[in-house]
């Protein structure tokens, strides 16, 4: 299974304040807010959805092609990229921007305030997914994660056009893109990722109703924080999967995409459903309990342990035998 995930690449400054965003708000003044928190530490980190998703399936063993745009910063990345599992061959670079940057500060409620300078992300338009069908020998499915909105419609279209199977996950960038341009990224996908939240933006943000978007997508899949993950299709009924009880927390970014990439990782291994989500929960929980979305390890025996204790020891014994 040839897997090529377009997105964003960027560097993480995550930043942690030791209060609570919310005791600073004054309601009546929502409309004028001018904060400034004073953090008590910062970490930089290799991120971006489109990196995060493609480390993640390199720790369970699945190679992947990261396609997205980078500045001429991205030597060291990418060696880390390439080190993890991740064909790099397929990534843009910028002549004249900086790889992108995202800056996010936690609260001590895991609630976040953040931003994201796009950098040469905004040159990732220019990149067309033959070229890489060409060298990989095939697309067999393309993940369209957040990125410049233009690169997301041009890769949403041209899967339409060859008929490439297709996530559409535009996670944060609901917030910014207009309801025709989401319609065009959501229809005929084959896969729909969004959290609780752009569930209902999506929703009102493109006019649909639910089952509007369950007539056009395979499967929608809704992450649901601590609860875990559903997953609603217009044929069959909903499948909710709890992820394993974490042993500690750590920074929540990128979390998200460790589900992504567990997910994934159970399609390539031919898993079915539930075991894909069970695969994904387990390694965003992984992924929660470390500070940064590209600082965990799987070791497998752990890993397959941690599977038995939530999901029992059959799902322990089917991906055991899967990873290798």
């Amino acid at each position: 299974m040839r897997i090529a995930v377009t997105g964003s690449i960027a560097t993480d400054h995550l930043m942690s304040y030791p209060g609570r965003f919310t005791d600073q708000l004054v309601a009546d003044r929502l409309h004028q807010v001018s904060l400034s928190f004073l953090v008590d530490d910062l970490e930089v980190r290799r991120g971006g959805i489109a990196a995060n998703i493609t480390f993640g399936l390199g720790q369970l063993g699945v190679g992947s092609a990261l396609v997205g745009a980078v500045g001429q910063d991205f030597d060291e990345y990418r060696g880390w990229l390439e080190r993890h599992g991740v064909d790099t061959a397929s990534v843009y670079v910028s002549e004249t921007k900086h790889t992108a940057r995202f800056i996010c500060t936690t609260d001590l409620d895991h609630n976040q305030f953040a931003s994201f300078y796009a950098g040469a992300m905004a040159e990732a338009r220019e990149i067309e997914l033959q070229p890489v069908a060409d060298r990989l020998g095939g697309l067999d499915v393309v993940v369209i994660s957040p990125n410049d909105p233009a690169a997301m419609v041009r890769h949403t279209e041209e899967c339409r056009d060859r008929g490439y199977r297709f996530v559409a996950d535009p996670g944060q960038q609901l917030a910014r893109m207009e309801g025709e341009e989401i319609r065009r990224l959501v229809e005929g996908a084959e896969y729909l990722f969004t959290n609780e939240y752009e569930h209902g933006l999506l929703l009102q943000s493109t006019g649909w109703t639910h089952a509007d978007v369950l007539d056009r997508v395979g499967l929608w899949v809704t992450s649901l924080g601590p609860k875990g993950v559903q997953v609603e299709s217009k044929s069959e009924p909903t499948v909710e999967v709890a992820p394993p009880k974490e042993k500690q927390k750590g920074d929540p970014t990128g979390v998200g995409d460790a589900l992504r990439s567990g997910f994934l990782a159970g399609l390539y291994h031919d898993l079915d459903l539930e075991r894909s989500l069970q695969l994904g929960c387990t390694l965003a929980t992984v992924s929660l309990e470390t500070d940064g979305p590209q600082e965990y390890q799987v070791e497998r025996d752990s890993f397959v342990a941690r599977i038995a204790e939530a999901y029992g020891d059959a799902a322990a014994a089917e991906v055991q035998s899967k990873l290798g």
